[in-house]
């Protein structure tokens, strides 16, 4: 009988996370409706988190009812959910994106684009 292989996204800062997720999404969670549906959830967080900040900060009329709902901080808990659950349906290794991410920040740092 075949071993299975762990799944290497498990191996990473964000196992704990994933581990609760099979917990909750069960057999959806590979299905491109999920997929797409995880899409439009972040987009809808991102809205939601945007229009907390503003509020906040004077930016945006207030509407009180959503600042007793969620407050951008706890909107951003949404968003990165969002963006677990996404990942790891799509297996993709949130730590290798992210520190890709910060050597090219770090590498701007160090050479900034010339300006023609």
């Amino acid at each position: 009988m075949k071993k299975k292989q762990p799944n290497p996204q498990y191996s990473t800062p964000f196992n704990d996370y994933f581990k609760l997720f099979d917990k909750f999404d069960k057999d959806v969670k590979y299905t491109d409706e999920y997929g797409s549906f995880l899409i439009l959830s972040l987009v809808e967080e991102i809205g939601e988190m945007t229009r907390a900040y503003l509020a906040k900060h004077g930016r945006k009329k207030s509407n009180i009812a959503a600042q007793k709902d969620e407050s951008y901080e706890q909107e951003l808990g949404d968003i990165l959910i969002s963006i677990l659950r996404f990942a790891r349906i799509k297996n993709i290794n949130l730590h290798e994106r992210i520190m890709y991410s910060l050597k090219k920040i770090e590498k701007r740092q160090d050479e900034p684009k010339m300006v023609s």
